[in-house]
């Protein structure tokens, strides 16, 4: 089994990736490329002022597993989230952290999904403080959510592709000078609700790790992270706002398309 290597020379990151910053630094890096992205439905917002943030493979010493997407409170008003991500070089595959921060930066062209199509974020807007959100490409509760706004056209502003690196093989993309500019400029790393997130997939990765090989990782209710229920509540405790009716969400399955090619973006419900 192909061991990880760490980088420890900040500068010598900074030569072999596309984009560097004070948080969206690299943890470690292999010589695997990661799975390509699982088509899944999205959970509803729970509640106003939440934003969604996506879910991404994660690596350990056993491999990749798949960290669930969640919905979160922003750590400030105004803050938007910038996924991390994969990218190649120097021959190897480095993680990106993602980051908070007042625009959206570079997180390799990847196409998340719901919002996330490659280049900034669709899925919502900041308008005097209140966050609105765009039901063309994200799933709310408008029983409970009225802050909402359509917008289609940001459909056809997505990369057609699966891949989850930015590298050959994957995504094809650099950044450009505003998302230089966003990674340049202060910013938050992710909140405890995502580092949570992340603990508690580690935690029940074993079966992800075979679902990874059939590209059919579990997926969170309701914006949850998987887990056995204690862990879901201690999770929900954490959040504010945490007092929403929960709604399940079944699972769909990942289809098989050609390597790296999609068809209709994450951002529509995949027919069965």
């Amino acid at each position: 089994m192909l061991k990880p290597r760490f980088l420890l020379l900040l500068t010598l990151l900074t030569l072999l990736l596309p984009v560097a910053s004070s948080h969206a630094f690299v943890g470690v890096s292999i010589t695997v490329a990661p799975p390509i992205l699982p088509v899944y439905v999205q959970p509803p917002c729970p509640t106003p002022g939440y934003l969604w943030t996506p879910g991404y493979w994660a690596y350990d010493d056993s491999g990749y597993y798949w960290v669930p997407g969640v919905w979160v409170a922003p750590p400030r008003v105004g803050f938007l989230w910038t996924p991390g991500y994969w990218g190649y070089a120097g021959g190897f595959y480095a993680f990106h952290a993602g980051y908070w921060g007042p625009t959206v930066g570079f997180y390799g062209g990847v196409n998340y999904g719901f919002g996330y199509g490659g280049y900034g974020y669709y899925g919502g807007r900041w308008d005097g403080g209140v966050f609105r959100y765009n039901t063309a490409v994200t799933r709310v509760n408008t029983t409970i959510i009225h802050n909402t706004y359509v917008n289609n056209t940001v459909i056809n502003r997505t990369t057609n592709s699966r891949a989850s690196f930015n590298g050959p093989g994957g995504i094809n993309a650099r950044p450009d000078r505003a998302q230089l500019a966003a990674a340049r400029a202060p910013h938050l790393a992710p909140t405890s609700v995502q580092n949570n997130a992340r603990q508690m997939a580690l935690r029940t990765a074993g079966p992800n790790r075979q679902a990874a090989r059939r590209n059919q990782p579990a997926v969170a209710r309701n914006g949850l992270p998987a887990g056995n229920p204690n862990d879901r509540r201690r999770f929900a405790r954490t959040q504010p706002g945490r007092n929403f009716r929960q709604t399940a969400v079944r699972r769909v399955p990942a289809r098989q398309p050609q390597p790296h090619q999609q068809s209709g973006g994450n951002d529509k419900k995949p027919k069965p």
